[in-house]
């Protein structure tokens, strides 16, 4: 089973049937899920995570399905039976089709399983138990996180919403960081272009970078005190043009089309170090947003070498990549 936006739906099964061929078997069970048969967990995984597929969030291996879930003694035996041996720990995962946390489906199989003296976890696990609660079904996957893409709900990563958050795009950020593992150079040098109001700038900070916060417009005034901020009220072109600092970090959350960012990324490469740090959220839009995104994706071939290339939960109608400078 493999999760994407709504909206995106359809773009994934085009990319899975691209990548396995046109009679792969897929089957859409709800507004964010759909059954595919045929590649392997693992291979869709490895296509997820090179960024050959890049719409689906989510991947789990279905191992039954319910109209109501079972008594404890059995659920806990559906799911047991299906692991190569007898773990200490569990991590489980429940949603339903609408905006729902499944809490209820969450402690059911709590419940179950502790009973049977396996401890349980929302995260974090080597293995991961997904419950999907639809309108016809309920359904019970079973997968290991390395293959799970990621490891919140369907993909859905929650955020807490603290009264310090300078903008919504802080998420989109966090999120990237936390999926693809990403580690920050200490005390690195890092620039955000398109910065202002500065919640991306506000994130590099949090880890440890001195940022060139790169933008017209003004920061929200809770950064303009920090010493590590330097705030530079012009374009990025005419940044780049006077520009003498080579960064360890380029960060990209411009309102562009997905091949204008990125051949703005390729401006920012003359100032990146070797193998330095690059993301950028390639907007969507038009008729092909798939297919605007693989062209953007190719213009920073040129100069980068993209690592991973994903639609997450924070994106909406954006992609974002990965990438080290070469």
């Amino acid at each position: 089973m493999f999760s994407a936006a709504a909206d995106s739906y359809e773009l994934a099964v085009r990319e899975i049937r691209g990548e396995f061929g046109r009679d792969v078997r897929i089957q859409r069970v709800g507004a964010e899920l759909g059954r595919v048969d045929g590649p392997s967990v693992r291979d869709l995984a490895a296509a997820c995570d090179e960024g050959r597929i890049m719409f689906v969030r989510h991947l789990t291996e279905e191992i039954a399905s319910f109209e109501e879930l079972p008594p404890s003694y059995e659920l806990a035996e559906v799911i047991l039976g299906e692991l190569p041996q007898y773990p200490e720990a569990l991590a489980v995962q429940a949603w339903t089709d609408d905006a729902g946390t499944g809490g209820s489906y969450y402690h059911r199989i709590e419940e179950a399983l502790t009973g049977r003296g396996v401890a349980v976890t929302r995260s974090g696990q080597e293995y991961v138990v997904s419950c999907f609660v639809g309108r016809k079904a309920i359904l019970l996957g079973l997968n290991r996180r390395a293959d799970s893409l990621s490891d919140w709900p369907g993909g859905r990563m929650r955020l807490a919403r603290g009264d310090e958050r300078v903008s919504r795009s802080e998420f989109k950020l966090e999120e990237a960081i936390a999926t693809f593992g990403l580690e920050l150079p200490a005390h690195g040098k890092a620039v955000d272009l398109g910065a202002a109001p500065g919640g991306w700038t506000r994130i590099l900070r949090q880890h440890g970078q001195e940022v060139w916060s790169v933008d017209p417009g003004a920061l929200d005034p809770r950064l303009r005190g920090d010493r590590r901020i330097h705030h530079e009220a012009t374009t990025a072109g005419r940044f780049f043009a006077a520009n003498r600092v080579r960064f360890d970090v380029v960060v990209n959350d411009m309102r562009m089309d997905q091949v204008t960012s990125a051949r703005m990324m390729l401006d920012a490469a003359g100032h990146l170090r070797r193998n330095g740090l690059a993301i950028v959220t390639l907007k969507g839009g038009g008729k092909n947003p798939l297919d605007g995104a693989r062209r953007g994706i190719e213009v920073l071939r040129d100069r980068y070498d993209v690592l991973h290339a994903r639609q997450l939960h924070h994106n909406r109608n954006e992609i974002t990549v990965i990438a080290h400078h070469r």
